[in-house]
């Protein structure tokens, strides 16, 4: 088995590789079809989600458009977007590539990057990029060997981003 810097073998680095792949196909499913309901079910019951600028991610600034620690806090996400938000129909794409392995330690934990891109048509608009950028990730497998988000940053490249954020990405 071949080796890596970081020690993790080329296999191993191949099938985490593969396994995120297919979390992050299934995620964007979940949101592109707007089952907001389902979102949290990819996250641990303590996971971190934020959506923040690079500007912030890169200087270590805790400010982010949206900050979820913890599974209620997902739950009131959801229930907000279900029920007390107001926004025009609109459709999502999300695509997400570059998926790179980076780490795996000895706890099981997974850490892994991907490049994201979110584009949005309204329905009486043409389709436009809504967002671009970058997810870091911690990964962990639940009790039955399935990947769970423990911390999802989704770091937007883009300086202005519209004021109607609604969905997460």
């Amino acid at each position: 088995m071949r080796k890596t810097e970081d020690n993790i073998t080329v296999e191993k680095r191949w099938a985490l590789r593969y396994e995120i792949e297919e979390f992050n196909t299934g995620y964007s499913a979940v949101l592109d079809a707007q089952d907001v309901e389902s979102w949290p079910s990819f996250f641990t019951d303590d996971a971190f989600y934020r959506i923040t600028a690079k500007e912030n991610y890169d200087q270590n600034l805790p400010v982010g458009l949206v900050w979820l620690q913890g599974k209620a806090m997902f739950l009131d996400r959801v229930a907000a977007i279900e029920n007390t938000m107001v926004f025009a129909p609109r459709y999502l794409r999300h695509f997400v590539t570059n998926v790179h392995v980076k780490d795996c330690n000895d706890m099981g934990e997974i850490s892994a990057e991907a490049n994201y891109l979110v584009v949005e048509t309204l329905m009486e608009d043409s389709t436009k990029i809504f967002q671009a950028g970058t997810y870091q990730d911690l990964f962990v497998c639940d009790e039955d060997g399935k990947l769970k988000l423990k911390s999802r940053d989704c770091i937007y490249d883009s300086l202005l981003i519209p004021n109607d954020m609604v969905f997460p990405v």
